[in-house]
């Protein structure tokens, strides 16, 4: 996109998507930016259900570097302070923001606590500050986190069978096939391992940095859950926006807004 068409959206109509992943260790058969994958992947879905229903979204540029302490100790992982992450979020807010945009939606894929953490804070800013409205659904909790299959419902879903399956759906040719089929699951729950005070990969019971049945990964359930992720950002801008909710939409969705 060129600066003129840029400036030829209808500001009140623009969504800002915002791709954020991590260059983070994903097993042997996952790249270090599986979560940019995942994120771009819900990013172009969610700009599709919001393009038909009139909006004018415009997926941006992904964010990559970010808080990951959890793979720290494994090769090729990049961490930085959550607050940097803070701090560009809510910049590219008030960019936006100054050019009247309507909200910034944020399509995060990476799950690791300070980051998580780091993400909330900028969406509190953003909103506290009123300029922009700014969807974030954090797909750790409620309803969304129920939403997505049951590896990623225990936990255990770290370059495993949910990961593995966006990754093969959008990405096929990133993935190490015969790495991957040779994988035993690991059942280990990072959700637990956070509640325990867990800090680490290893820790949790993540030697080889995945959690979850990689073996049972396919693409066929990557586009489920591509579709799904899709559909839940697209809800979190309608509530951010104060738009209804789409006719059929889950009642989990609903129960959310109350």
């Amino acid at each position: 996109m060129t600066w003129p068409e840029a400036a030829a959206l209808d500001p009140e109509r623009a969504v800002a998507i915002l791709p954020v992943g991590a260059v983070e260790a994903h097993g042997p058969h996952l790249p270090l930016g599986t979560d940019r994958v995942i994120a771009e992947a819900m990013a172009d879905e969610g700009a599709r259900r919001l393009a038909e229903r009139g909006w004018a979204p415009l997926v941006l540029p992904a964010i990559d570097y970010t808080a990951a302490p959890f793979a720290a100790g494994f090769a090729g992982t990049v961490s930085v302070r959550p607050d940097t992450v803070t701090a560009l979020v809510v910049d590219v807010a008030a960019a936006l923001a100054g050019r009247g945009w309507r909200c910034l939606a944020i399509a995060n894929a990476h799950l690791d606590p300070a980051h998580l953490g780091a993400l909330a804070a900028a969406a509190e800013q953003i909103r506290a500050e009123g300029r922009i409205a700014a969807a974030f659904p954090d797909l750790t909790r409620r309803p969304w986190a129920t939403r997505l299959g049951e590896e990623f419902a225990s936990g255990a879903c770290h370059a495993g069978r949910y990961e593995g399956s966006i990754v093969l759906a959008a990405r096929p040719d990133l993935v190490r096939e015969e790495a991957r089929r040779a994988l035993p699951a690991n059942p280990a729950s990072l959700s637990r391992a956070i509640r325990a005070g867990l800090t680490t990969f290893e820790a949790a019971g993540g030697p080889r940095a995945y959690f979850g049945d990689p073996a049972a990964a396919s693409a066929e359930e990557g586009r489920e859950r591509i579709v799904e992720l899709g559909r839940i950002l697209e809800e979190a801008v309608l509530e951010a926006v104060g738009e209804p909710m789409p006719m059929g939409a889950p009642a989990a969705a609903i129960e959310s807004r109350r």
